[in-house]
């Protein structure tokens, strides 16, 4: 089969790697300059996506456009108006993640109770508002591909500290377009996404329930991250998904959706509260997930786009993802001059299964040597299975304890929340 696939920072390296390794044709365009030189020596990247076309089409049913983002939705509507299978998300897609008040309107008009949330061009008029309406909240920039670390989550009543944030963030502004946020009102509970793979017409079952840690610190301490480490399940999301994305699907068949796609939530007493889609493929979540996929990544897309089945065969139980950076991650400043052309070594008991469960991100091999690029010091993820959450936390912290990389560092708590509580109080509540 013939694969290309089109991203910002090639997102899906280690999703292109398995294809090739599997004897697939795979071309990957990557828009980023900065990304270029991300799995340089492993992929054949392309200078240009357009020319890749007719590539693809001379493959038939066996060439496959993979996207990668949630920004160019209409080009992949255009391209399957065109006749090519594209796997991804749609320009509907597009508006669920990056306009989150569309996103929680539509939920609202499907019968879900949503937070409510407060859109805003200009920090001083954000910070009136608290002013005039005292509380916590979540402060969250529009865009999909806005910076994570700019996300600010309100931790005093007063609202005070927000209104300090928001403050410095006048001081600091250096883009030259206005600011889009949101102020969304803060919600406590259990915080967990559910997820599943849409064919167009129809989801594909089971759906996944996963538990995402965002902090850079162990013990939620420190600025919101993409992603430090996640804990992922296709066993009991059944009620929540029903409650909340399963109710999507006629608007995303309306919408032309084909991928993956997420919803955050958190769960309490009360209910569940919706708070953000992720309307694309996600990383760490796809690779973490896959170790649990019982059939190939080439399987599950053809199934996606021949619609011959809605399910696919899954492991039971647990796989952890903790996500191995160094310095400047999560930053880009400085990365040039700290962590960038590190050489990444192995410890000696490495085996064949331990290599199967690390899976690199921003990488290149250099003269046989693997060495980190990219933009940030994202060096990769390592995973483990386990019949419990237990089990996978601490199976992937076997293998991530045989990467020795020069600054290495990882959070060591991953699924510690979801042991001490956060798995059982969503069974507390019946939606697991």
């Amino acid at each position: 089969m013939r694969f290309l696939g089109i991203g910002e920072t090639c997102d899906l390296g280690r999703v292109y790697q398995q294809l090739g390794q599997a004897g697939h044709e795979v071309r990957v365009y990557i828009d980023d300059p900065q990304a270029h030189d991300i799995y340089g020596g492993v992929l054949h990247r392309v200078h240009d996506w357009e020319p890749e076309l007719g590539w693809i089409r001379e493959a038939g049913l066996e060439g496959i456009i993979l996207f990668e983002s949630a920004i160019r939705g209409e080009l992949q509507d255009e391209l399957r108006q065109a006749g090519f299978q594209v796997i991804g998300g749609s320009a509907y897609g597009d508006r669920l993640e990056n306009e989150r008040e569309f996103g929680q309107e539509t939920l609202r008009e499907l019968g879900l109770q949503i937070v409510q949330s407060h859109r805003f061009t200009n920090f001083s008029s954000a910070i009136d508002f608290i002013r005039q309406a005292p509380g916590r909240y979540v402060f969250k920039l529009n865009d999909a591909n806005s910076q994570r670390t700019k996300n600010y989550i309100g931790e005093l009543d007063s609202g005070s500290d927000m209104m300090a944030f928001l403050q410095l963030q006048i001081a600091q502004w250096r883009e030259n377009w206005l600011p889009d946020f949101v102020l969304m009102e803060f919600v406590e509970g259990v915080e967990v996404g559910v997820g599943a793979y849409f064919n167009g017409q129809d989801f594909l079952k089971p759906v996944l329930l996963d538990f995402e840690h965002k902090r850079f610190f162990p013990g939620e301490m420190g600025e919101l991250t993409g992603e430090m480490g996640t804990v992922v399940s296709y066993r009991g999301g059944e009620r929540i998904f029903e409650l909340s994305l399963g109710r999507m699907r006629k608007r995303l068949s309306e919408g032309g959706y084909c991928g993956y796609i997420n919803l955050n939530l958190i769960a309490n007493d009360k209910g569940l509260w919706p708070l953000e889609f992720t309307s694309r493929f996600g990383y760490p979540g796809t690779i973490i997930s896959g170790m649990l996929h019982e059939e190939t990544w080439e399987t599950m897309f053809t199934r996606l786009l021949q619609r011959d089945s809605l399910t696919f065969a899954t492991r039971d139980g647990f796989a952890t993802g903790v996500v191995l950076t160094v310095p400047t991650f999560p930053y880009p400043q400085g990365y040039e001059e700290t962590g960038k052309g590190t050489p990444i070594f192995f410890r000696d008991n490495l085996v064949p299964e331990d290599e199967r469960h690390l899976h690199w991100a921003e990488v290149a091999m250099q003269d046989g040597q693997l060495v980190t690029s990219g933009m940030t010091g994202c060096v990769g993820v390592a995973t483990g299975l386990g019949a419990t959450v237990a089990q996978a936390s601490c199976n992937a912290y076997g293998v991530a304890r045989k990467v020795v990389v020069p600054n290495l560092r990882y959070r060591n708590d991953i699924g510690v929340r979801v042991i001490n509580g956060g798995w059982d109080s969503l069974a507390r509540m019946g939606y697991l």
